[in-house]
């Protein structure tokens, strides 16, 4: 806690000083157009009716609360991977990564502080698209409010879990926009945000089973679009945590093999 306090508020006033509107934008209009057109695909195209694959393979009849609850997901896991796993190459481009590793201070406090403090924008920002879906009619139902807190903060450690290895690569290849986007695509194709994983076939799906969102997404909608309390979506939670753990572990061991890669690649330039 004393680095990962000052940490968020570090970021806090930077943010508050210059705030980063284009991943902003760039974000919550995924998040608005991924609503919008699933709302005009489903009265338009679907005429207000989901299909009976739908409907088994989704577990609901809502279509736009599963697209709505996938697309705050993905918002939300986007902006905190963008703040966590860039956050070292991010001191690495203003000249501040050497004086990082030689202060006094473990990685994983000043991690969890640039999640903090990424947790807390995101949420903000995630309520922006929430309220654009209420606005174009889209209703969600009362949810379990203990299970979805529960889903929520068992999606956050699993989106931290993720980002740390996902820095390691970042500060050790010196590059961080292919880096991002691959993990962004593979997460939109196979974690389920906006059509089931079980459309997909077997290795995909098996391969999204590896990827701690997925389950997390099955808590979220379950706490959300079907009431459920924290003992139905139990199983998922703690598959979701558990690999979000195991995520953890093995980014926490690469970060110093690539810091080390990061100062001599900066003492050769």
């Amino acid at each position: 806690m004393p680095t990962a306090l000052p940490t968020m508020r570090r970021n806090w006033l930077v943010t508050l000083r210059a705030y980063p509107w284009t991943y902003f934008v760039g974000t919550v209009a995924t998040g608005v157009l991924t609503v919008g057109l699933a709302y005009l695909a489903f009265h338009a195209i679907g005429g207000g009716q989901v299909s009976a694959v739908f409907l088994a393979d989704g577990g609901t009849s809502d279509y736009l609360g599963y697209v709505t609850v996938g697309a705050a997901a993905l918002m939300f896991a986007t902006r905190m991977v963008l703040w966590v796993a860039k956050a070292q190459i991010t001191e690495q481009r203003e000249g501040t990564f050497e004086s990082q590793l030689l202060a006094p201070a473990r990685r994983l406090p000043y991690l969890v502080g640039v999640g903090l403090q990424a947790f807390t924008t995101t949420v903000a920002e995630v309520a922006v698209m929430l309220a654009f879906a209420v606005a174009i009619g889209v209703r969600l139902p009362a949810p379990d409010p203990l299970a979805l807190l529960c889903a929520v903060a068992a999606a956050g450690a699993a989106v931290f879990g993720i980002s740390v290895p996902l820095s390691a690569i970042m500060i050790s290849v010196g590059e961080a926009h292919i880096t991002q986007n691959t993990l962004f695509v593979g997460m939109a194709l196979l974690c389920g945000f906006t059509f089931p994983p079980a459309s997909l076939p077997d290795p995909l799906r098996w391969l999204g089973e590896a990827l701690p969102l997925t389950s997390g997404l099955r808590a979220l909608r379950g706490a959300a679009l079907r009431h459920e309390t924290v003992g139905a979506i139990l199983p998922d939670l703690l598959l979701c945590a558990g690999l979000g753990l195991a995520y953890l572990a093995v980014g926490l061991r690469l970060l110093g093999p690539a810091e080390r890669i990061a100062v001599q690649r900066g003492g050769a330039a």
